[in-house]
Order: structure tokens, then sequence, then C-alpha cells
């Protein structure tokens, strides 16, 4: 049963590796999932602490990948309509067929929401749509970085407890 376990925790950390890319799988989440199902084996003891920590590591970048795009339009000069347009085009982003269909969708909303409330001022929609890509941008990034990290650790807490699982 430890090895299906294993096997099991593995994938969920990989996927959120993967999930930090793809916005329908929640990346963080995923890996930290793995890491419970790692600390659930019987060769290796239950770490409350660090479940703990990641957990809620994991839940903050959750709840910031929705509002980081977001603060990136604001700081570029966006407007509410040009905030609602970049969670307008996020969501549809989602569900786009074409590849990095959220940064495109982030993009045309933040700039379709901007025209919307001044239609006169093309700079400031191209300015709020970049800062609506940089703060995407720097949203995936937080999130690799994360899912990266829970793959470090369920490795290591694999090597550690080698001896006991092989």
């Amino acid at each position: 049963m430890d090895i299906f376990l294993l096997i099991l925790g593995f994938v969920l950390t990989i996927l959120g590796i993967i999930g930090s890319f793809l916005p329908v799988l929640p990346g963080p989440l995923s890996g930290w999932a793995g890491l419970l199902i790692l600390h659930l084996t019987d060769a290796i003891p239950m770490n409350f602490l660090l479940l703990g920590i990641t957990l809620i590591v994991a839940i903050i970048i959750w709840t910031l990948d929705y509002i980081i795009p977001i603060v990136g339009t604001k700081k570029f000069g966006g407007s509410k309509k040009g905030i609602y347009g970049t969670l307008i085009g996020i969501v549809i982003g989602l569900f786009s067929p074409i590849p990095f269909g959220i940064l495109f969708g982030a993009f045309f909303g933040a700039l379709i929401g901007e025209l919307i409330h001044d239609n006169n001022n093309l700079y400031r929609a191209f300015k709020a749509s970049f800062g609506a890509i940089i703060g995407l941008l720097a949203s995936v990034t937080i999130k690799f970085i994360v899912s990266f990290t829970y793959v470090i650790l369920f490795l290591i807490k694999l090597w550690e407890h080698k001896t006991v699982l092989f």
C-alpha cells in the first residue's frame, strides 16, 4: 500500500508543477496533497508542523493567484472596469482552446475594460493590459516556485526514509 501512496503522492506533486502553468489545476494545493499522501504512509511519520505550514502557504498562494493580476492592472493605472475586464478575461481564457489563452484573456480583458472606461486613451489601456500580464506572470512564477519546493520536500522525505520504504 505504501508504494501506491508514494506513486500517488509523487504524481500529485508533479501535477502541482503542471498546475502552476495550467489555471484549471490548483498547483500548490495539488502539490500539498502529494505531501499529505506521503505522510499518510506507514513508513514516514506524520509531521504536522510541516504539513500545516505548507498548507497555509498553498492556501495563501491559491488566493493570491486571483489577486495578483488585478493588482498588476491597478498598479499600471487600470480603472475598475479594467480590473473587471482582467478578471473576466482570465475566466474566459481558462476555457480558451488556444495556448496561453489565460494570458490573452487577461490582456484583452483589461484592454477592453479600459477602452470602455476611457475610449480615447489607448496608451492607458495598453499600459493597464501590460500590468495584467505582468501580474499574471508573477503569479505563475510564485506558484511554480512553491510547487517545485513541494516536489523537493517530497523527495527529501523520501530519501530520508528510503531504507524503511524499500
